[in-house]
């Protein structure tokens, strides 16, 4: 807890890049059911605007627990539950082929009179070679005490 302590307030990190492919941006339609041309269908008019097919808005969301649990330090004894999102803006699509990874700050840690702790991270989805991000966000998230602990 003394190490999640530490990272109040300060950048904690920067995550590997991660491709969103063809597969990826597949998988992840037939997962929630959302086969819209811009995201399935190359040849569509959408993605030929754009200039190929997009990754959901979703998709780059749902990276965020893989992005950053590579620097963010468990609590022994505590189990992390998300609490929410606040303010999740997509700044700019992510067309396909492109490789994204999160930056996150932890812009506040509490005490819970439950026991637990809730922070509040600050994270942006960048883009490889892109100035603007897919998205920036605030996430809420707690550690609860273990029953086991």
């Amino acid at each position: 807890m003394a190490q999640l302590r530490a990272m109040d307030g300060k950048d904690i990190g920067c995550s590997d890049w991660q491709l969103l492919d063809q597969d990826r941006i597949s998988a992840f339609a037939d997962a929630t059911g959302d086969h819209a041309d811009i995201h399935v269908r190359p040849d569509s008019a959408a993605a030929q605007e754009l200039g190929s097919t997009i990754a959901h808005g979703f998709l780059t969301l749902s990276l965020l627990p893989s992005m950053i649990y590579a620097f963010l330090p468990g609590v022994e004894g505590y189990t992390g539950l998300n609490s929410g999102l606040d303010r999740v803006r997509f700044i700019s699509p992510v067309p396909v082929g492109s490789r994204v990874r999160g930056r996150f700050t932890l812009d506040r840690l509490k005490e819970v009179p439950t026991g637990g702790l809730a922070l509040r991270l600050s994270a942006t989805v960048e883009i490889e070679g892109q100035t603007r991000p897919a998205l920036v966000a605030i996430w809420l998230n707690r550690f609860i005490q273990s029953k086991s602990a």
